[in-house]
């Protein structure tokens, strides 16, 4: 093993060490099984992504030991499938501002159960990838498809979930309510090829249509302004924006 070899390994289980520690913050605010601690998760959320991805950018791809590589890619894994799991909290209690106090204890048992699903579940999956594709080329695209879907989980929420509140923060300002964003339908793709949410929303009584025409307006302003395709309809937006997980 060269230096820097050692010294990668090293360092991404020192980052691993610390996503131990969050866990804990994490573990413990589960357990008020409350929505009042949702943002908190978030921030956490967000912390041990931003870690996992120093591990998948700067340190794993120098790692070429094989049984390290796979010691390494079982709590990535296990990592990976820990934020899918927050980030769909956090995106239900948005939507719903409700969640059920089985969802919460599903994320509690899956944390507190890590070493065994490490052990088990994520080492048996882990080493049929190494050993079925063993070939270097192949290998390569493999940790190119890992690094691709913790980007693509990025995207759609620790970039796009800010841009959800922007979104709505815009609406909510000029008097929209029960602002909703889902996925856009046969209909919508009629009007837009690309189209990908359906920003909707409604006013409060009283406001006039100008309300509802400059709500559509802005909304469209900032989008664009983020390089989004927009198409604005009546109380409802059409875009290419990916606001809603695959």
């Amino acid at each position: 093993m060269s230096y820097i070899e050692k010294k990668y390994k090293n360092n991404i289980f020192e980052i691993f060490n610390e996503l131990s520690e969050l866990e804990k913050d994490i573990l413990n605010l589960l357990n008020h099984k409350s929505i009042a601690y949702t943002n908190k998760i978030a921030k956490l959320c967000a912390l041990s992504n931003k870690k996992i991805n120093i591990v998948l950018k700067k340190f794993y791809p120098e790692i070429k030991n094989i049984d390290d590589k796979l010691s390494i890619k079982v709590y990535l894994k296990f990592y990976y499938d820990l934020i899918d799991k927050l980030t769909d909290l956090v995106r239900n209690v948005e939507q719903f501002q409700k969640i059920d106090e089985k969802y919460y204890n599903t994320i509690i048992d899956f944390i507190i159960n890590k070493e065994i699903l490490i052990k088990g579940k994520y080492r048996d999956i882990c080493t049929k990838e190494l050993t079925s594709f063993y070939d270097k080329e192949t290998r390569t695209q493999i940790e190119k498809i890992l690094i691709q879907k913790i980007e693509n989980k990025n995207r759609e929420f620790f970039s796009m979930g800010p841009l959800e509140e922007e979104i709505k923060k815009v609406a909510r300002s000029y008097g929209a309510i029960n602002v909703l964003i889902k996925r856009a339908e046969d209909p919508e793709k009629e009007l837009m090829s690309d189209a990908y949410s359906i920003i909707a929303y409604e006013i409060e009584s009283g406001v006039n249509s100008v309300g509802i025409q400059e709500i559509g307006r802005r909304i469209k302003d900032f989008l664009e302004s983020k390089k989004y395709l927009v198409i604005v309809k009546p109380n409802y937006i059409i875009t290419n924006a990916k606001l809603l997980p695959d």
